[in-house]
């Protein structure tokens, strides 16, 4: 189905705020690694080796976490903005980037106290993923 001038044009003037998301998932996931090559010098766990201490360990941890969890993010959100909202895309967006740090915070304190950014983290990935497919659905029944 294609989009509507209308929708067209409120599209285009509206994908930036998803776009900037997106770059900063992308730029803390970047600065989850930084933490993981300083975790790795100062618990003395020499590559290739990913395992040897247990703080760097959970360091590691968080960012394959964070890598499995932006393989889901980044089709869902571009999805969920083309056939719902933009705004409402990059909200859900931000939640999930808040919700990484304060996994990654929780994590590498205490891996018990990682719930709460699971949760958010979790959560908007699964309306953006869900939404985005209901509405590639109803885009198809549509018109």
């Amino acid at each position: 189905m294609l989009l509507d001038r209308g929708r067209g044009m409120e599209m285009e003037a509206t994908m930036p705020y998803v776009h900037i998301v997106i770059g900063l998932a992308l730029i803390e996931f970047f600065g989850f690694g930084l933490a993981v090559a300083g975790a790795r010098g100062r618990y003395n766990v020499v590559a290739p080796a990913t395992t040897g201490h247990e703080i760097f360990d959970r360091y590691f941890r968080v960012q394959m976490n964070t890598l499995e969890q932006l393989v889901i993010f980044i089709p869902g959100i571009l999805i969920f903005a083309r056939y719902f909202s933009p705004y409402v895309a990059a909200g859900l967006g931000a939640v999930f980037v808040i919700g990484r740090l304060m996994y990654f915070f929780g994590y590498v304190k205490d891996p018990k106290k990682r719930e709460a950014g699971f949760i958010l983290t979790v959560l908007p990935n699964s309306i953006l993923v869900i939404g985005g497919i209901v509405g590639a659905i109803r885009a198809l029944f549509s018109g």
